[in-house]
């Protein structure tokens, strides 16, 4: 029997190029080889959702889950890379900086936005996929996906040396492309994402595209095409790739 999933979120955080006709790039951040769970992949910034994450939602929000889970995008940005998206006022280098020294010594991420008289912006976060494998037999994420932006000279990030080791920007296609050549490891749901954002020549276009699809979970399926099993995924949710070879496709 499958676990049921354990609540997460992901922020697919999008800066400009460093030139007006260079694509967008995207954060991406190399979990701990040590790790149990994905150790040693490049992911995008996230993690569980925690019971305090629930008592930052607005009181007006229609999805209590989804508004707990872009609560707990924001927080895991600020842990992993101290990059502080989605919070009001937006905060300066040294108050970042604290807040982010505040959570590490343990106080409560509400109690700690209070401190520095900080809010959280929930509208900053723009839905855009929701993922949740059966495949993994200990430990299941139902994992929501949002797009943020931030500017490039805000974007610096650094890596709390935990659970992330290393932190990079590239476009998604050189993303793709260091996977195809194995200087960088990314799962089958990493590799679709990727993919994905490779259409987009901007954050607005991004945005405007992740509004057009609906955003229901993703459960990876096996079929079998002229005798060789693929993995796929619903074709209807705007990825240009929906299938794979299961002998190709990192599960994990």
């Amino acid at each position: 029997m499958m676990p049921d999933p354990i609540p997460a979120a992901t922020l697919i955080l999008m800066r400009e190029g460093p030139h007006a006709d260079a694509l967008p790039e995207i954060l991406m951040v190399e979990r701990g080889a040590a790790l149990a769970f994905l150790g040693g992949a490049m992911v995008f910034p996230g993690g569980r959702v925690d019971p305090g994450d629930y008592s930052l939602t607005p009181a007006d929000h229609s999805d209590p889950e989804d508004a707990a889970g872009r609560v707990a995008a924001i927080r895991e940005t600020i842990e992993e890379v101290g990059l502080g998206v989605g919070l009001s006022p937006s905060p300066d280098a040294t108050t970042l900086a604290g807040l982010r020294m505040t959570m590490a010594a343990g106080m409560p991420f509400a109690d700690a936005l209070a401190a520095h008289g900080l809010a959280i912006d929930t509208r900053a976060l723009t839905p855009f996929a929701r993922w949740c494998p059966e495949h993994v037999p200990v430990r299941r994420f139902d994992a929501r996906f949002y797009l943020a932006s931030i500017a490039r000279e805000a974007s610096s990030p650094a890596i709390d040396g935990a659970e992330t080791v290393g932190a990079c920007w590239m476009t998604a296609r050189d993303a793709l492309t260091q996977a195809d050549s194995g200087a960088i490891r990314i799962i089958f749901p990493t590799r679709r994402t990727l993919e994905r954002l490779a259409l987009y020549r901007d954050f607005r276009s991004a945005t405007a595209d992740a509004r057009a699809w609906p955003i229901r979970r993703i459960i990876p399926f096996q079929v079998e095409r002229d005798g060789v099993p693929f993995l796929c995924i619903p074709d209807d949710l705007g990825y240009p790739i929906t299938a794979e070879p299961v002998a190709s496709a990192k599960r994990g």
